[in-house]
């Protein structure tokens, strides 16, 4: 018994190991990807419409789960079903009981998502991670109004610290001299040999043929293929961004909880990427980007980075069915701090990040406060307080008051043993854990009785 027990330890561990690494490359990968796809080169001299990504993953997301779920449910009948009375069930199973109540939560994934694109085409890889990391706070503020969660004081002075480390992130570190920033700009980008020197001649001609003779749209140009950061509206993005995915982890949360019958796993992903795609195409696509997209086509911009965010961003809400079955709030966090490191160390050497004092300093203090959320509190000298003492008594009556009962403390914690017939009055045995046999008459004693 012992050795099973071992190994299925192990195997719950590297579950939790597996969860753990799963959540890491996902936050770091999509990060790192949407920033990045956000700033490099045109395709064609075109960029990506961020509405098509956020509908196509989540069309992706949609027949994964659907594929899942049908598969969950050829489980369950019998094998003879026909297809359409499979997919009816499906239907049914989808559109039945409270689904209405997943529309508010899939709009908001989808605003988070949107805002997403906006923040990270605006700010740096590893400035967002450390700002989204707000999120917990507004976790915790609708887990209060919603679910009516107790929030200790010891969290609420954790998120204060939290927020001020994300403050010191967001500080602007020394400008340099403009003067020296163009200089450098000047000399990094001129041409060094005859082929460069090609090079730069042809991309300036294919430049000059978009336009006319005159060149009015330099400036429109030079935006696309180089856009410029904006910290202000990035840090805005970002915190909109963590408030309604927030929002929507809470309500989702609700939703499940107030649920009377039990609705699998499978079936909740279907029914948030339905009520996210409508809103994702109706909304992004036709009414915000539609004269953009009718202009220079769906798929324009799209190279292998863009598909490959795409099917990552999709993926992971398989990979967080399975974070949440075999991850807990300490291999997320670990996830969390490992994907804040290697998004650092990514922006240092792709997107040259110029890690600063206060950076620094915010980004440690941030990830402590994440870790100390979550953990138990610590006691000074290692030792707890102890429990309450524990009180034995029993339902035995008293000859004079028959309604009498023993009465304990309210905060103690008594163990109460019920009396046995067999039992007499001298042996209860009530000073040990074990009560005493009953005491048998000799075989003597028995005949003279008998005589």
């Amino acid at each position: 018994m012992a050795q099973i027990a071992q190994s299925s330890s192990g195997t719950s561990s590297l579950w939790r190991y597996a969860a753990t690494a799963l959540l890491t490359v996902q936050y770091t990968a999509v990060v790192m990807l949407l920033h990045y796809s956000r700033v490099m080169p045109t395709v064609g001299g075109k960029r990506y419409v961020p509405s098509t990504a956020v509908f196509l993953a989540e069309v992706i997301k949609l027949a994964i789960s659907m594929t899942a779920a049908l598969h969950e449910l050829m489980r369950r009948v019998p094998s003879s079903m026909p297809a359409t009375s499979l997919l009816f069930s499906l239907f049914s199973s989808v559109f039945s009981g409270d689904s209405w109540k997943m529309a508010l939560p899939a709009i908001l994934y989808t605003l988070a998502n949107s805002l997403q694109y906006i923040a990270l085409s605006n700010l740096d890889a590893a400035t967002f991670q450390l700002t989204y990391q707000v999120k917990l706070l507004f976790v915790t503020v609708f887990g209060l109004l919603l679910l009516q969660r107790n929030v200790p004081i010891r969290n609420w002075a954790l998120l204060l610290f939290l927020a001020a480390g994300v403050a010191l992130v967001q500080l602007p570190a020394q400008a340099p001299d403009p003067i020296v920033a163009r200089r450098n700009r000047v000399l990094t980008n001129f041409p060094g040999s005859v082929r460069e020197w090609k090079k730069f001649r042809e991309a300036a001609a294919a430049r000059m043929i978009k336009r006319s003779a005159t060149y009015e749209g330099i400036e429109e140009d030079l935006l696309l293929e180089h856009p410029a950061l904006n910290s202000s509206l990035g840090l805005l993005a970002t915190l909109c961004a963590s408030a309604a995915s927030a929002a929507a982890a809470t309500l989702f949360e609700r939703v499940v909880r107030d649920n009377t019958t039990q609705t699998s796993l499978w079936v909740r992903n279907v029914q948030l990427a339905i009520y996210s795609a409508f809103p994702a195409f109706f909304i992004g696509i036709v009414f915000f980007d539609g004269q953009i997209i009718t202009k220079q086509g769906f798929f324009a911009g799209y190279n292998w980075v863009v598909w490959l965010l795409v099917v990552i961003q999709a993926v992971g809400g398989v990979g967080a069915a399975f974070s949440i079955k075999h991850a807990d709030i300490v291999e997320k966090n670990s996830a969390a701090a490992a994907s804040i490191l290697l998004s650092t160390v990514g922006s240092l050497l792709l997107f040259d990040l110029e890690l600063s004092a206060n950076f620094a300093i915010g980004a440690a203090v941030v990830v402590a406060a994440i870790f100390l959320f979550e953990s138990p509190p610590s006691y000074f000298g290692g030792t707890r307080p102890r429990p309450p003492p524990i009180r034995i008594e029993t339902y035995d009556k008293d000859e004079n008051d028959a309604k009498a009962s023993p009465q304990s403390p309210p905060n103690d914690f008594s163990i109460k043993l019920p009396t046995t017939p067999l039992l007499s009055a001298d042996s209860q045995g009530l000073s040990t854990s074990r009560p005493q046999s009953p005491v048998q008459p000799s075989r003597a004693g028995a005949s003279r009785n008998a005589e």
